[in-house]
């Protein structure tokens, strides 16, 4: 995989929205927080823009306009760095129009998550490494000094890769695995399977999360990648945040998880803090990491 040169005082770093709409003061948080680590923010076109579609769905612009946004921030010579103000719906409209040749020619960093997932998976097919992360509303309420930013910043500026430790828990599988690292947002990666923008792939160590999909519908997703041959053929699993599901009781969710992955042998660890929370640690998506499941609990290491 490549790594996308590293972050320099004065650099670009482009901020877009090539899915939802995303609140003012959220792009402006974001903007005082790349000033504030000497960065220089440049603002897309349509960023703060905001468009219905079908009645029902907002996204930030037309699909063109976020597309224009997208190549705007890959083809500046000065834009070192990509962030995805929010999530939403819509980056898909943007894959099939993306050059991953260029995209490997020109690698840039990107961060965001949740819908984002879709835009990881043209880096992932590009060969270039990406940071699956929180996006302007984290800058806004917490600023360059939180841990979790001061994690992302470290990783595009000078390659410093975290090390997380999460406590156990009683679903957990002890293993331990080194493979390339994918995952997101389940519901998107699901509507990538079967093209050229998949992320789960066996021999993978697989991450998820979503929010607001019930038990029975992630049940549905995990049944599709166990006929697909997928799910019995990972490194590993890394089973994030699932919330806002009905009652909003994870016990389900997790017993559910853990029985669909019962037959097979590869390490699990549950309730890891990737998803739709306040805390979500940035995952720095293709590049080898390592799972570690024990009794102690569970570890997560990366190598660029």
């Amino acid at each position: 995989m490549i790594v996308p040169p590293f972050l320099q005082p004065g650099d670009g770093v482009a901020i877009i929205s090539p899915s939802g709409t995303v609140l003012s003061e959220r792009v402006d948080g974001a903007i005082q927080a790349f000033e504030q680590w000497g960065f220089v923010p440049l603002l897309g076109k349509h960023a703060r823009d905001e468009y219905h579609l079908y009645e029902v769905v907002t996204h930030s612009a037309p699909w063109q306009h976020r597309l224009d946004d997208l190549r705007w921030a890959l083809r500046n010579p000065q834009v070192k760095a990509i962030l995805c103000s929010r999530g939403g719906f819509g980056a898909v409209h943007l894959l099939e129009h993306l050059d991953t040749d260029y995209i490997a020619s020109n690698p840039k960093w990107i961060a965001g998550f949740s819908d984002i997932s879709a835009l990881h998976a043209a880096w992932h097919r590009a060969g270039v490494v990406s940071i699956h992360s929180s996006m302007a509303k984290h800058l806004w309420l917490n600023g360059t000094s939180d841990p979790l930013s001061r994690i992302c910043y470290d990783i595009v500026t000078r390659g410093k890769l975290p090390h997380y430790q999460v406590l156990p828990h009683p679903h957990n599988r002890c293993g331990t695995a080194t493979a390339t690292i994918t995952g997101g947002n389940l519901a998107v990666l699901m509507g990538l399977l079967a093209t050229p923008f998949n992320l789960i792939k066996p021999g993978n160590i697989i991450f998820i999360e979503d929010v607001a999909e019930q038990v029975y519908q992630v049940q549905r997703q995990l049944y599709h990648l166990r006929l697909a041959g997928i799910l019995p053929q990972l490194a590993g699993l890394i089973v994030g945040q699932f919330t806002k599901h009905r009652g909003d009781d994870t016990t389900a969710m997790h017993d559910m998880i853990a029985d669909m992955v019962a037959p097979y042998s590869y390490p699990v660890a549950f309730n890891f803090p990737i998803g739709h929370i306040v805390r979500n640690i940035p995952i720095v998506e293709g590049a080898m990491a390592t799972l570690n499941v024990s009794d102690a609990g569970a570890s997560l290491t990366f190598n660029l």
